[in-house]
């Protein structure tokens, strides 16, 4: 008998695939990539080979037909042992790659979405900018028609992927007109890494996430052809929700993934560490946040695994998706809070995992839609406008 929300056997062998991989492949290097910040290419080319990088896209477009579930399944293992390989397959299949696949022509696909399913390339989403952070609709990049041409003048922030070795294209949320009510319209355009007038900016320093590409992105008089305009016109900003709904999926089992970790190395430690004679896994204290870390990871996974099947099934799930970021994020940042305190002062310390799992955390609570927007989203699906 199946129990609910318990996966089949491919699901399974699929997690122990991806769970090895980062056993065998990433946590040795995890300690130097977080001291030195080095972008992790063999890692991220290994991920292509193994079709990691394009696990939801169809065969034919150079994908590995797999579903969203198994997006998220592959996220969260990721996360277990590393969140900067984790946020780079995110944001390179939810936000680089998804407007390619879900409202590119024909053509675009042919000439993008196949290298980028394939991980020969990296993609990039450009929505952040200085004055549109939770307000996106303020967006104040433009890209005028000119001769045939699209010219782009603006500037991106917080941008994933766009300046690593890899790094093939980028996709922009512009403003390419006014409508008639007065409003912005906001379009999608994309822009090939190269293109005179496209400039990257120096990598941030970040609290977290250290090996993955971060950087603010500068458009200056930067010309494409009319042609990259992705789907409609003026349908830019719902283009980008609904990729944003995806997304919020995917950062959702990256939280799930990085409070796993983080519990695990907790556990391993509570049962070695001794205070009084005894492990300190035998003082209820430490039982009791090891019980509430363990209890609500798995609710958080389980509103995951739903709002991932809800894509799946290509039924609405708006609300299920802000739900899962919103309560998986700050659970992550609870039980990697607790994670720290259960190693004690040991926590605080570099060389133990737990510290590293818990400055990933924070950027859940913020990236692709703070918590607070996500409760804005919740309470409007609720008809709470």
């Amino acid at each position: 008998m199946r129990l609910l929300y318990e996966l089949d056997d491919e699901k399974k062998l699929f997690r122990k695939t991806v769970r090895d991989f980062s056993e065998q492949e990433i946590r040795p290097q995890v300690e130097h990539l977080w001291e030195t910040g080095e972008f992790p290419y063999d890692i991220v080319r290994k991920m292509g080979e193994l079709g990691i990088l394009g696990i939801p896209f169809p065969e034919e477009y150079g994908g590995a037909g797999g579903d969203y579930l198994a997006y998220a399944i592959a996220v969260e293992e990721l996360a277990r042992v590393d969140g900067s390989c984790a946020i780079t397959v995110e944001a390179h299949i939810s936000l680089g790659t998804s407007p390619f696949y879900y409202y590119g022509s024909e053509e675009q696909k042919r000439e993008w979405l196949v290298p980028l399913a394939q991980g020969r390339i990296l993609g990039s989403f450009g929505l952040t900018e200085p004055e549109a952070g939770s307000d996106a609709g303020n967006t104040q990049t433009r890209a005028e028609l000119a001769g045939g041409e699209w010219v782009i003048n603006g500037t991106k922030c917080f941008i994933t992927n766009p300046g690593t070795e890899m790094s093939g294209v980028v996709t922009l949320t512009v403003v390419t007109d006014t409508r008639p009510d007065g409003k912005k319209e906001i379009s999608n355009i994309y822009v090939p890494k190269g293109t005179p007038g496209y400039n990257i900016a120096p990598k941030y320093k970040k609290m977290g996430w250290h090996a993955s590409d971060t950087r603010e992105l500068s458009f200056d008089d930067c010309r494409v052809p009319e042609s990259n305009l992705i789907g409609k016109r003026g349908e830019g900003f719902k283009q980008f929700l609904d990729c944003l709904d995806g997304g919020r999926i995917a950062i959702a089992a990256l939280a799930v993934g990085t409070a796993q970790g983080a519990f695990e190395e907790s556990l391993g430690y509570a049962r070695e560490r001794k205070q009084f004679g005894r492990p300190i896994a035998a003082f209820q204290a430490i039982q009791f946040k090891l019980a509430d870390m363990a209890t609500e990871i798995e609710i958080a996974r389980d509103v995951t695994y739903k709002a991932a099947a809800m894509r799946d099934a290509g039924v609405p799930h708006t609300k299920e998706a802000a739900m899962a970021k919103l309560f998986a994020s700050e659970m992550c940042m609870r039980a990697t809070t607790q994670a720290v305190q259960v190693h004690g002062g040991y926590g605080f310390m570099d060389e133990y995992a737990v510290s590293r799992f818990f400055r990933d955390a924070k950027i859940l609570e913020i990236g692709e839609g703070t918590s607070e927007v996500q409760r804005m989203v919740i309470a409007r699906e609720l008809g709470l406008r």
